[in-house]
């Protein structure tokens, strides 16, 4: 290989751009002084660093901003080779994300997030909106999105999943977001999005799990109600928690009153986490996160 083609071909692999790196790794001494002296070493500026451990497992979390020419091959290699033998490194671009919106009839959920892409308060590619219902069509369409309508009229649950997937597939989101979604996902359909995929649930968590709980929350007679975003797993309502909030509520309101206050931190709760995923701010540990 001449000497041209040689640097031809390592500027092909080395592009100037701005990347997140995420590190969860065994705690031990004097791992900050090696992960940024790699950074160093490949001269890469440090935008913003952040990490936080957890003593009581003795795990180690970073999450790092990075700019320059990174030739991610060489980078990640190095990085390996200061880090513990057990360790999940991922280094991804800092630009936007692409996701596809699951709904039913509810439109204030989705009609935040909309709203938000539209006027560049979420930086997020919105690629599409699937519906098991067509209630939100014309909603979704006057933001010039594609709207899926994938019925479930006539369908067993696993023939609805894999309708829906035909649809969702081909878009290749890196996230999905159940803009509330009103059918439990059975484990095919979630593990093809492992920690891809967010809810909003209007509780906070993990109180009043399931159907109804403002319902629930009112027979309790409740004094603050909430929700909380969390990503899917195979446990309803139980995956790991992204963001939570509540409000005062009193004796005085009723079920449906209550479930009417709740709309309003359900929609900021659910764009708030998205957000802080779209960001990668958001490291899923067992059955927790670790948000930066």
């Amino acid at each position: 290989m001449s000497l041209s083609t040689a640097v031809v071909k390592d500027a092909a692999q080395s592009v100037l751009s701005r990347k997140i790196l995420i590190i969860d790794c065994a705690d031990a001494q004097g791992l900050i002084a090696k992960i940024t002296g790699v950074c160093f070493a490949h001269h890469l500026n440090i935008i913003k660093n952040t990490e936080f451990v957890d003593h009581a497992h003795g795990r180690f979390f970073m999450r790092t901003e990075l700019e320059g020419t990174i030739n991610e091959v060489a980078f990640l290699a190095e990085l390996k080779s200061v880090l513990p033998t057990q360790n999940h490194t991922k280094l991804v671009d800092a630009g936007k994300k692409r996701v596809v919106i699951m709904v039913t009839k509810e439109a204030h959920c989705l009609g935040d997030l909309l709203m938000k892409s539209y006027y560049g308060g979420l930086n997020v590619e919105i690629a599409a909106v699937v519906g098991n219902y067509d209630v939100l069509q014309n909603l979704t369409e006057k933001f010039d999105i594609p709207f899926h309508y994938v019925s479930h009229e006539g369908l067993n649950r696993e023939e609805h999943e894999q309708a829906m997937l035909n649809v969702i597939t081909p878009y290749q989101p890196h996230y999905v977001v159940l803009a509330k979604f009103m059918r439990v996902l059975t484990p095919n359909f979630v593990q093809q999005f492992p920690d891809q995929i967010i809810n909003i649930h209007h509780s906070f968590l993990p109180a009043f799990i399931g159907a109804s709980p403002y319902k629930q929350a009112w027979e309790r007679g409740v004094k603050i109600i909430g929700a909380t975003a969390h990503f899917v797993n195979n446990c309803l309502d139980e995956g790991p928690i992204i963001k939570q909030d509540v409000i005062s509520v009193d004796h005085s309101y009723s079920a449906e009153e209550l479930a009417h206050q709740g709309r309003d931190v359900e929609k900021s709760v659910l764009s708030k986490a998205l957000q802080l995923v779209l960001n990668e701010q958001v490291v899923v540990y067992g059955n927790k996160t670790v948000v930066f």
